[in-house]
């Protein structure tokens, strides 16, 4: 079983991150749970969401301590970072949070300017994508090539998707391929 939050201001596409992890999750015939948390994101607030993917039946949608954490403002990162599992994983959109934060021993962390390549490809919305294939690099959940179809389904089925979607799941998964 893997629990994952993700976390960032409403508007940032981190909700649609959370849904895409949960709709692969779905098509590998896992069981699975997402659970959107929007708040006051309107006004400037953290929304946020719980994912589940278990091989198991998912009892409740309710995460207390997440095996990754998947954050693209400071807000998410200070409210979740403490429960994240001393094996687990936090990815930081640093574009957004800053760098130079310390963290407890034991969780992987990996820092990568999402936004701001996303603003150098002249594709600002595709933050939450360079994101999400990052995760599926960091977490090794999924292989590339069923998230990566799974991002295109996703998008296809909103009549929304676009060549760039792919360059900036490309663009995660190398950044994370770097740190490592």
């Amino acid at each position: 079983m893997a629990e994952i939050i993700c976390g960032g201001f409403g508007g940032q596409g981190i909700l649609t991150t959370g849904m895409i992890i949960a709709n692969i999750g779905v098509d590998e015939g896992k069981d699975v749970s997402w659970m959107p948390s929007y708040g006051s994101e309107m006004r400037g607030g953290t929304a946020n969401c719980n994912v589940i993917i278990s091989d198991d039946e998912v009892g409740s949608p309710a995460i207390t301590y997440p095996d990754y954490l998947v954050v693209m403002n400071a807000p998410a990162l200070e409210k979740f970072q403490h429960k994240v599992r001393k094996t687990g994983g936090i990815l930081i959109d640093s574009s957004m949070v800053g760098e130079g934060r310390e963290f407890p021993e034991g969780i992987a962390v990996y820092s990568i300017p999402a936004t701001d390549l996303a603003n150098d490809m002249k594709n600002p919305k595709g933050a939450n994508v360079i994101m999400l294939g990052a995760f599926v690099a960091m977490s090794g959940l999924f292989s590339a090539d069923i998230a990566r179809a799974g991002l295109n389904k996703f998008f296809d089925n909103k009549g929304k998707n676009s060549p760039k979607n792919n360059e900036c799941f490309d663009i995660g998964i190398r950044s994370v391929k770097r740190i490592r």
